[in-house]
């Protein structure tokens, strides 16, 4: 949403364990298992000694939360999911024929012009 990328799992942890094997970050377990981080003193010296590198990054970002992602009303995330079952149900039943095809590309394009205009 609104062009921000939030890393998936796959990306997360194998960072992590790169940044614990360089010793720049220390997992602390916390309760129920899960794992807590922080930048040790090597990380602290790692960002100082990498400072431009570090700012040129966060520039790119730009402000801090512009690109968070805002929670999504109920009824538009009941909206979304109704649409994705609808959709992941019909192409289930098989191929569709051009008709078929035509005639559901014309409602999501409608759909998509409605929320435009929302």
């Amino acid at each position: 949403m609104s062009g921000s990328y939030s890393p998936s799992p796959g990306v997360i942890y194998p960072t992590l364990s790169w940044l614990e094997d360089m010793g720049y970050a220390a997992a602390e377990t916390q309760e129920a298992g899960r794992r807590r981080y922080r930048i040790t003193a090597e990380g602290e010296a790692f960002l100082i000694a990498n400072r431009a590198a570090v700012d040129e990054l966060n520039a790119r970002l730009g402000p801090a939360g512009a690109g968070a992602r805002r929670e999504v009303p109920a009824p538009v995330l009941r909206g979304m999911e109704n649409l994705r079952l609808a959709l992941r149900l019909r192409l289930k039943q098989g191929p569709l024929d051009q008709a078929a095809a035509q005639s559901i590309a014309a409602a999501l394009d409608a759909a998509a012009q409605a929320v435009e205009r929302s």
